[in-house]
């Protein structure tokens, strides 16, 4: 298996499963680095429903937990506030 892919380019969840006795924390920090090394155009969600279904088989990892945490805690960003939302006069 090739561990960088679309939904994990640079394959940080791939070697996050295959760390020994890595803790909830860790993953979590693993988890904001993949968020963000994503494309900005890149289905957050589906992303980690596929990443879930490919490396998630053990539901009591500390990866599998933070990626399910995730599809049910983070919402799509949207812009707010800002000059941009003010009326103008």
């Amino acid at each position: 298996m090739d561990k960088a892919t679309l939904d994990d380019p640079k394959g940080l969840i791939f070697e996050a499963y295959r760390i020994d006795g890595i803790t909830k924390a860790e993953c979590r920090s693993i988890f904001l680095d993949w968020a963000l090394s994503l494309g900005a155009d890149r289905d957050t969600h589906g992303a980690m429903r596929a990443l879930l279904e490919i490396h998630g088989s053990d539901p009591t990892h500390p990866m599998s937990e933070v990626l399910a945490e995730g599809l049910h805690t983070i919402a799509t960003p949207r812009r707010r506030g800002g000059w941009r939302s003010r009326a103008r006069d």
